[in-house]
Formats: C-alpha cells, sequence, structure tokens
C-alpha cells in the first residue's frame, strides 16, 4: 500500500508543479489532463490499433498469393 500512496503523492505533486509552471490552478490542469489529454490519447490510441491490425492484415493477404 505503501508503493500506491508514493504513486498519488507524486501524481499529485505532478499536477501541483504543472499548474505552477502554466499559472492554472490545480483544478484547471486535472480537468485538462484527465477530460481532455486523456481521452484524446484513448481514442487515438484505439484508432492506432486499428489501423496498424488493418495494415497488418493486408500486409498478410499481398504475402500470401
Amino acid at each position: 500500500m505503501e508503493l500506491g500512496k508514493f504513486i498519488y503523492a507524486y501524481c499529485t505533486d505532478f499536477i501541483i508543479n504543472l499548474a505552477n509552471i502554466f499559472g492554472l490552478s490545480y483544478y484547471e490542469i486535472n480537468f485538462i489532463v484527465f477530460c481532455v489529454l486523456y481521452p484524446i490519447l484513448l481514442i487515438a490510441s484505439v484508432g492506432f490499433y486499428f489501423t496498424q491490425k488493418i495494415r497488418i492484415r493486408r500486409h498478410e493477404i499481398e504475402h500470401k498469393q
């Protein structure tokens, strides 16, 4: 459980430092990270996965013939 507390404290300090660097509040940075950036990265990674899956299938089909 100590590792979990350490990771939580580190991440919280990281968000607070980002807020100080950009002159925003903790809540604003938290919103940007978890409500804007995270969904964008999640959707992009799913799109990248399916793109690669299609490329692999095409490659396999081309090399079977």
